[in-house]
């Protein structure tokens, strides 16, 4: 007997309880309930109902009137046998079908509970955080396990970096946030990332108020990277770079630093802006430039270590953080060089002698020979001849070297040669030639020669001897003529053609 065969039997029975006056109730007052109880119900169908008993793996609840509905008892029962339900509860169930003229119902929606089903529902409507377990990985994201109810969370979201360190998360509950819930709970999207977003924006605002630069704080690091570390100050990052780690300006970061460990540092910048916090451990270790000027003194003799190589010179380790820079025209000896590495190498044990040290540019400068005082100039003087030798001809003359560390130019129009002459091939570099000091420039240490005044010069000196040689008392010149006048015209002719 299915149920419509079962209503309209109790309405017979009432109909003849009447007749016989069994029943004090009128037959309108039953066809009414009857009707009511005869509302059909639809696959899919929610309905409301108490339990009115528990008999073996059934639980019966009531669908109104003498109208019963089944559940499985396994639907109330946990993992471990534990089950959930007792007589009196108020359940929500779908109504499945008719089986043996019984009316069964389940309380599964796509196999999950609907009372969970519904917590997450109404949490997604609310806005209200869910927990849930991070089950395994999936492609593109994680299955989140929230009461037993299967959902996603994509790698994007399951933390503040994108999911790059996902492996640490399986097995672990955290707090999320449904983002998606459609087809019935057949699609649910979780996010973590948006609940520690806002997180971070009220620990941002607090710490806006509480830090400022300068300030020394405890954090810890959470990740270490080739150009520095981050460490975590209380529910945000901040990054302590490479260069800040340590005075040792090639410190590996991972060498000094690991994952977990506490440390002690320095704020030296706040970019709200851009959430930035940069840290220093550095600023709280003494610096080894304070007194540099005391332990390298100009002029001594140290070792160090190359450690590097440039274009412009080599960088030598003296001791931990204190780098000096041997420049590329101190690392030849006295020759020309194109690159250091012609030289020394990195790795190699040096001894260098001390040139300048500058502790406020934080600089020392090296070199591989000790420091030469310059020969000191000593300046001719007009009329000076010297013996010199051609270094360089150019367009406008010539440069003599005259003496050490000195040099001078003879300008063509000193040079006592006819117009056009070809000076190069002339007077090749290494020629010697007499030449005589005609002008000095004493503030730029410049002097002007000439090579045709030598001829003057000797000319003036021949007279001189000749005027000065014991002439006869009479004035006589011996039957060789006026020597002293011919000489005398000679400069005059030379004076003129200069």
């Amino acid at each position: 007997m299915d149920y419509d065969e079962s209503i309209e039997k109790e309405i017979s029975d009432v109909e003849s309880q009447d007749k016989t006056g069994e029943s004090d109730e009128n037959f309108a007052d039953l066809l009414e309930k009857s009707d009511n109880l005869n509302t059909r119900l639809s696959p899919g169908q929610k309905v409301r109902a108490k339990v009115i008993s528990i008999s073996g793996d059934v639980v019966y609840i009531d669908l109104g009137g003498k109208s019963e509905g089944a559940v499985n008892l396994s639907e109330f029962t946990d993992e471990d046998g534990t089950v959930n339900v007792k007589e009196g509860d108020d359940i929500e169930a779908v109504f499945q079908s008719v089986k043996d003229g019984i009316r069964m119902l389940t309380t599964l929606s796509n196999g999950y509970p609907l009372i969970k089903l519904n917590a997450i529902y109404d949490a997604y409507n609310a806005g209200l955080p869910v927990d849930g377990e991070v089950r395994r990985e999936l492609k593109g994201g994680f299955e989140i396990s929230v009461g037993g109810v299967r959902c996603f969370c994509p790698f994007s979201h399951i933390d503040l970096k994108g999911g790059r360190e996902g492996g640490i998360y399986l097995g672990r509950t955290f707090p999320f946030k449904v983002l998606e819930y459609e087809n019935n709970g057949r699609n649910i999207i979780v996010s973590r990332r948006v609940l520690l977003e806002q997180e971070k924006r009220a620990l941002v605002e607090k710490l806006k108020e509480t830090l400022h630069t300068g300030m020394e704080l405890t954090g810890t690091v959470t990740s270490i990277q080739k150009f520095g570390a981050f460490v975590d100050i209380g529910g945000i990052e901040a990054l302590i770079p490479a260069s800040e780690i340590s005075w040792i300006r090639t410190v590996n970061p991972g060498d000094v630093l690991a994952v977990g460990q506490e440390v002690l540092a320095k704020v030296i910048n706040l970019d709200w802006d851009n959430n930035r916090l940069t840290l220093s451990t550095k600023a709280l270790q003494p610096d080894p430039w304070s007194n540099v000027g005391d332990r390298y003194l100009v002029d001594s003799r140290i070792k160090g270590t190359i450690v590097r190589l440039t274009g412009f010179g080599a960088f030598v380790n003296l001791e931990p953080g204190i780098d000096g820079l041997i420049h590329i025209s101190n690392l030849g000896a006295g020759r020309h060089i194109n690159h250091p590495k012609e030289v020394v190498e990195v790795g190699q044990e040096v001894e260098v002698y001390v040139r300048e040290v500058d502790s406020g540019k934080k600089k020392i400068s090296l070199s591989i020979q000790p420091k030469i005082d310059p020969v000191k100039i000593v300046l001719p003087a007009i009329g000076e001849l010297f013996d010199g030798t051609v270094e360089k001809v150019m367009p406008y003359g010539i440069f003599m070297k005259i003496a050490d560390g000195l040099s001078g130019l003879i300008p063509n129009s000193e040079m006592g040669t006819p117009g056009g002459t070809d000076h190069k091939s002339m007077f090749p570099p290494g020629k010697e030639m007499k030449v005589v000091v005609i002008e000095v420039d004493t503030k730029n240490s410049k002097v002007r020669l000439s090579r045709k005044a030598v001829k003057e010069k000797e000319v003036r000196e021949d007279y001189d001897k000749y005027a000065n040689s014991g002439s006869k008392a009479d004035g006589s010149t011996g039957g060789f003529g006026s020597l002293g006048e011919i000489l005398k015209a000679k400069l005059e002719e030379k004076k003129l053609a200069g």
